[in-house]
C-alpha cells in the first residue's frame, strides 16, 4: 500500500533527506509544501504529516491547529522536528494530539524507524477487520473523497454476498468467516492484477466490500471475479448440498426454506469529473446499482455508466 507523507517545510532540505533515507522503501512517497499552503496537505489526506518547525513561517502550533480542526485529518499522525527544547512549548504542541516531537539534531536511524513504526501502527489500527486485514470505513471514505477532490476519473465497485445468512445458519460462523476471507482474497487478487493505477480494496464489514479503481474495463473485471468466485465457492459446501444446489433453513415460523449456493453481487459506479461532490452521493447511487444486481439469480453485476 502506498504511503503518502507530506512534509510542511519552507525549504526542501528535509524532503531531500527523507527521500535519501527511504530510497529503498518503494511504498513511501514523500512530498513537501510550504507552511502557507497547508490546504494542499489537508486536501490530499496523507498517511502522515511531518512539520519542520525551524523552517516554517507559521509556528508548529498554528499548523497543528489547522490540521486538527480539519475533519478528514483529525486523526492523521503528526511528527514535529524542532531545535526548540522549551518544555512548555513542547507540551503545548503535544496537547494538540501530536504523536512525536523530535529535538534536533536528529539521529538518522532513530528518525527512520520512528517514521516507519508510526506508519506500521497507523496501518494496523485502521484495519477494522482482523479477519481480512483490509482497511475499513475511515480509509474507504478518505480514499473516495481524495479522488473526488483530485478530479480523477475512477470507479467505486461494491460487492456483497447473496444467501450468506442461510449459509451461516447451516454451516456456522467459523465456516462463514472462511467464505469472507475467500471473498476478500478473490477481490484483492483481481483488483491488484489491474495493470495501471493506484487501486484500493476495503472491507465495509460483514459480507460487504468495496474497491476504488482507476479507469478500466469494468465488465471484464466483474466477469473475472464472478468466474473465480463461482468456481471456488462450492468448496465450502458438502457434496450433497452442491449436488442439490441449495441448503435448507427453517424460518422463524418453523417452515423449511431453500436457499441457493452463495453468490456475489457487484455494483459499479463510474465517476467522471463533476458527477459527484461527496462520497455520500456515490453511496446513494451504489445502493440502487447493487439492488438492481441482486434482483438477478446467481452471481451478477451491474455497471452504472450514467454521467449526470
Amino acid at each position: 500500500m502506498q504511503h503518502e507523507i507530506y512534509i510542511i517545510d519552507d525549504t526542501t532540505q528535509l524532503l531531500e533527506q527523507l527521500r535519501e533515507m527511504f530510497k529503498d522503501e518503494k511504498d513511501f512517497h514523500f512530498l513537501s509544501t510550504p507552511s502557507d499552503n497547508v490546504e494542499v496537505v489537508l486536501k490530499n489526506i496523507p498517511t502522515m504529516i511531518i512539520i519542520d518547525d525551524d523552517n516554517t513561517a507559521l509556528t508548529a502550533v498554528e499548523i497543528c491547529k489547522k490540521i486538527r480542526t480539519n475533519e478528514d485529518n483529525s486523526i492523521t499522525p503528526i511528527l514535529i522536528t524542532s531545535s526548540n527544547v522549551d518544555h512548555d512549548y513542547r507540551m503545548e504542541i503535544l496537547k494538540l494530539s501530536v504523536q512525536y516531537y523530535i529535538v534536533k539534531p536528529i539521529n538518522n536511524d532513530y528518525f527512520y524507524f520512528t517514521i516507519k513504526n508510526m506508519i506500521d501502527f497507523v496501518t494496523t489500527n485502521r484495519r477494522v477487520s482482523p479477519l481480512t486485514g483490509l482497511p475499513g470505513n475511515v480509509q474507504i471514505q478518505a480514499e473516495i473523497k481524495k479522488r473526488i477532490l483530485s478530479k480523477e476519473e475512477f470507479a467505486v465497485v461494491y460487492f456483497d454476498l447473496d444467501n450468506f445468512k442461510a449459509y451461516n445458519d447451516v454451516y456456522g460462523f467459523s465456516n462463514g468467516d472462511e467464505i469472507i476471507k475467500f471473498t476478500a482474497k478473490t477481490i484483492v487478487k483481481h483488483i491488484h492484477e489491474i495493470p495501471e493505477g493506484d487501486n484500493f480494496v476495503g472491507h465495509i464489514g460483514g459480507d460487504d466490500f468495496v474497491a476504488v479503481i482507476t479507469k478500466y474495463d469494468y465488465d471484464k473485471l466483474c466477469r473475472d471475479i464472478i468466474n473465480d468466485f463461482d468456481k471456488s465457492i462450492i468448496d465450502y459446501y458438502t457434496e450433497e448440498d452442491v449436488e442439490r444446489g441449495f441448503v435448507e433453513v427453517a424460518n422463524r415460523r418453523g417452515i423449511i426454506e431453500q436457499f441457493p449456493i452463495v453468490s456475489i453481487s457487484i455494483g459499479v459506479v463510474e465517476i467522471q469529473e463533476g458527477r459527484f461532490t461527496t462520497a455520500l452521493e456515490i453511496g446513494e447511487v451504489s445502493a440502487q446499482v447493487k439492488h438492481k444486481a441482486k434482483q438477478s439469480l446467481g452471481s451478477t453485476y451491474v455497471v452504472n455508466h450514467r454521467k449526470f
